[in-house]
């Protein structure tokens, strides 16, 4: 297997890694007409995710968070992205539909736990014509007795909502895995474009300075 460019015991860690990573290594571009910075092809691994990650909880943003959360448990349109479907009504009313790709997942791999097909989408063909959901591939596996997740997205945003998505998607395993009776496993996260906005890049600058000097203090 190809190592990750990012390789981190939680997801705060990784989310701090990748935003480091960004800032140092990535080039200058612009997505939907806004300047960012850009790393292109990324693979992160958390090996412990957990929904309640503490450096998430200290330094993310909490109405960050909170509309993050809305958006994975809130059937309601989005307004920000255009009145777009929730990622909740995604997962749990496919395409307008009763279809609840969560529920299809547990019992996927409860009648066979080797499964590697275990996989559903956010992307909703017939109903995205404008907005394209950033995370739209969600794959459960179960390896060494536990609950993995792989997960695709096009692009993510580091500053401001990247630590929101890997909070959901950690929320996410620890149901399958919590229904399966499993300990949770590793997380992957493949990004094709993980960037940080030019509006972002002095909150982060400052929240990497914040946490490289808190770690040299308590040396």
């Amino acid at each position: 297997m190809t190592a990750p460019d990012v390789d981190a015991a939680t997801i705060g860690e990784a989310w701090l890694g990748i935003a480091d990573r960004i800032l140092r290594d990535g080039g200058v571009d612009a997505y939907d007409g806004l300047p960012i910075v850009e790393l292109e092809n990324v693979t992160i691994r958390v090996a412990a995710p957990r929904a309640d990650d503490a450096i998430v909880a200290e330094l993310g943003d909490p109405e960050r968070l909170a509309w993050m959360h809305a958006n994975f448990t809130d059937f309601a349109r989005v307004p920000a992205l255009g009145d777009a479907r929730s990622y909740a009504s995604r997962l749990y009313a496919y395409g307008e539909t009763d279809r609840d790709q969560v529920r299809w997942v547990i019992e996927r791999l409860r009648r066979d736990p080797a499964s590697r097909s275990a996989t559903i989408t956010t992307f909703e063909p017939l109903l995205d014509d404008s907005y394209i959901p950033c995370v739209s591939l969600l794959d459960f596996w179960i390896r060494d007795g536990a609950l993995c997740q792989v997960v695709y997205a096009h692009s993510i945003d580091f500053g401001a909502k990247g630590y929101g998505n890997l909070v959901e998607l950690a929320f996410l395993q620890e149901t399958v895995a919590a229904a399966l009776g499993l300990p949770v496993g590793d997380l992957t996260f493949v990004i094709k474009s993980a960037h940080v906005y030019d509006t972002e890049a002095a909150y982060m600058t400052g929240v990497l300075a914040e946490t490289t000097a808190a770690t040299v203090k308590s040396k």
